[in-house]
């Protein structure tokens, strides 16, 4: 935690992480291969981490600003990459949102 400014900032990164785990094939089987860093499957499953993470950063009544803007810089950094797919987010919002979900319980 003390590598980071704010609380909110610890957490997203934890949320973000936790996110990522949701999609092992005993969770909800988002992830069927390893994805090299740069392709358009690791470009996707970060789009999702990082919307799930600022999904529960929200939930839990920490955003900040700060933090707010770090996500939506985030996300807007994978949608340039992955610009010819125009489905893309709301396919990695759903994703995301059922990710969330199972973190929640709900």
């Amino acid at each position: 935690m003390a590598q980071f400014t704010e609380s909110a900032e610890y957490y997203s990164t934890c949320f973000h992480e936790l996110t990522h785990s949701t999609g092992h094939m005993k969770r909800l089987a988002r992830l069927d291969t390893t994805a090299n860093f740069g392709s358009e499957s690791y470009s996707k499953e970060e789009l999702v981490a990082e919307l799930g993470s600022a999904a529960l950063v929200n939930h839990c009544g920490m955003e900040t600003a700060s933090s707010f803007h770090n996500s939506a810089a985030y996300v807007a950094n994978w949608l340039t990459a992955l610009k010819n797919d125009k489905r893309l987010i709301v396919s990695a919002a759903s994703k995301a949102q059922k990710a969330v979900d199972l973190i929640l319980g709900a």
